[in-house]
């Protein structure tokens, strides 16, 4: 048991709300079978003006507010994105920024989809071993920036927004992080890629293909190794999640697509238990699990004792999950 409390939770998201319908016919393809196949029936988009490091600071702001905190009362600020402003220096720096948080720890983890999951159990590790009291984990992503509107099956997928976690002490010895299990699994690391941007391919030679720089996704491979792994995975985050959820009250998962939420079905995931944002902001990449624990905690889903599954896949493969005692 990692001793932990999740203290708050907060969400900011553009206006600007594109629908799958519009998105369809920018890129050629049936409405009703694009809503059909990714299960988005719209997202939001950042307006190419903005500034994404701004959401991620709206809802640091938000969550220390609900938290009755400031940003001087925090020891550590994790920024857990799939998203980043440039290479260097990291993105924990720029959000720093704009908050003033100012000569404390700060860093990235980055993860891609599942960044916020080993943002929150590295927060715990701080805070149980008494490094830190106070800890912000905050994602901001901007999917709608690397896509490739030639590629409907990932460009019909994602949606921006920014999402914070505040944690800090446990109030009774039961309460915190019960299980974490993280795991990869590299044959699955071409399926779901930006390839341009690193040293490999830097952007600095003029034959570059500009989609080198979009985001690339094989659905059914990833889908295939997913179902492939998951079980596995599941029945050592506890013996028996790949067949119910027993002793789960709620399992907050990664917002992949209609057919990743679709296999949870196979393991008799009961949809009451299980938390969705999907339809309404699509797959914001390492932002849904904490937009979809926000939804979760202001509609009184969660209370005190809750046994609550986060848990998610992302690039790399990676698998990664925890289980929380409220």
């Amino acid at each position: 048991m990692l001793q932990m409390r999740i203290l708050a939770t907060g969400q900011a998201l553009p206006e600007r709300v594109v629908t799958t319908a519009e998105l369809a016919a920018r890129v050629g393809v049936d409405p009703r079978k694009a809503e059909e196949a990714t299960g988005v029936r719209e997202r939001r988009w950042m307006d190419p003006s903005e500034d994404p490091v701004s959401y991620g600071a709206d809802a640091l702001v938000q969550a220390l507010a609900t938290a009755n905190l400031t940003v001087d009362d925090l020891d550590v600020l994790i920024h857990a994105s799939g998203s980043f402003p440039q290479p260097i220096p990291d993105g924990s720096a720029q959000l720093a920024a704009v908050v003033g948080f100012v000569g404390r720890p700060a860093f990235s983890v980055h993860s891609t989809c599942v960044s916020a999951l080993v943002g929150i159990y590295q927060a715990s590790m701080l805070i149980a071993t008494g490094q830190a009291r106070h800890v912000a984990v905050v994602s901001c992503e901007v999917a709608s920036r690397g896509l490739n509107l030639d590629d409907p099956e990932s460009s019909l997928l994602f949606g921006d927004g920014a999402a914070a976690v505040i944690l800090g002490p446990a109030e009774r010895p039961e309460q915190g992080i019960e299980r974490y299990v993280a795991q990869i699994w590299p044959e699955g690391a071409t399926a779901t890629e930006i390839p341009g941007g690193g040293y490999r391919r830097p952007g600095l030679n003029a034959s570059t293909d500009r989609r080198d720089f979009t985001f690339h996704m094989d659905g059914r491979r990833t889908l295939m190794l997913a179902h492939k792994v998951l079980p596995g995975f599941l029945e050592k985050l506890q013996p028996g999640l790949s067949r119910g959820l027993d002793g789960i009250d709620l399992a907050i998962p990664h917002q992949t697509s209609s057919a990743g939420m679709k296999l949870l079905r196979r393991y008799d995931w009961p949809d009451e238990k299980v938390e969705t944002t999907l339809e309404r902001y699509g797959n914001v990449i390492a932002a849904s699990i904490p937009l979809t624990l926000h939804q979760a905690l202001t509609g009184g889903r969660i209370g005190e004792g809750s046994r609550v599954l986060l848990v998610g896949t992302g690039a790399g493969l990676t698998t990664t999950g925890m289980i929380i005692r409220w």
